[in-house]
């Protein structure tokens, strides 16, 4: 871990990370990029989630938005009419029963629409400082695995797996530091193990032919 805190240095940040760093880590934006985020690139999520904070900003601001100017500002991010109504309930429900501020625990944010693990955590670690999360997506899926770090087919079951698995210290910077070195240089075709900082403690599990 030590080893890619350095060298992702200077490498592209993922979208959310950035989002988070530009908006001050503002637990609403970073909830609304993340919904946004998924099976999306990073730039398209970068993009879409700049046009709709310049729009709207606050929970309340953003439900007073119809779907239909949603959907534009959002596209083309994948699912983009579902995700324009999942953004619209989200900001419903939270000046609801939620008076307007995110959520702190896991529990609560699941309750939000189109909010997952994946999302909830996230939240946590760049919303709210918390120690106690993994964020697990499909890099930090495929690149646990690949380290043998652990044997497990879906996200979930990765994410339970590393708690166990890994230093309690490192929870907060799986994510950053996986995603971005899966975005760089372990990439799910062809990554690039000669590239890589880590490739001799790595048993490159399923890896089938590393690009030189």
């Amino acid at each position: 871990m030590r080893s890619l805190a350095q060298a992702i240095t200077g490498l592209e940040l993922p979208a959310v990370e950035k989002i988070s760093e530009e908006q001050a880590e503002e637990p609403f934006q970073i909830l609304i990029a993340t919904l946004l985020s998924a099976r999306t690139q990073d730039a398209t999520t970068h993009a879409a989630s700049t046009r709709l904070f310049r729009r709207a900003r606050t929970p309340r601001s953003m439900a007073k938005l119809d779907v239909k100017e949603i959907e534009k500002l959002i596209y083309p991010v994948s699912f983009y009419r579902t995700k324009a109504r999942h953004v619209k309930a989200c900001c419903q429900m939270l000046i609801g029963p939620f008076g307007g501020r995110v959520p702190q625990t896991m529990e609560e944010l699941m309750m939000l629409p189109g909010v997952g693990r994946k999302t909830a955590n996230l939240v946590m670690i760049l919303g709210f400082k918390s120690l106690q999360n993994i964020c697990v997506d499909t890099h930090v899926h495929r690149i646990s695995n690949r380290l043998g770090w652990v044997k497990t087919k879906l996200p979930e079951e990765t994410e339970q797996a590393l708690y166990r698995a890994t230093d309690a210290r490192w929870w907060p910077y799986i994510n950053l530091y996986l995603v971005t070195w899966g975005q760089n240089v372990c990439r799910p075709i062809g990554p690039r193990c000669g590239d890589c900082v880590i490739a001799g403690d790595c048993p490159r599990m399923g890896v089938v032919k590393p690009r030189r």
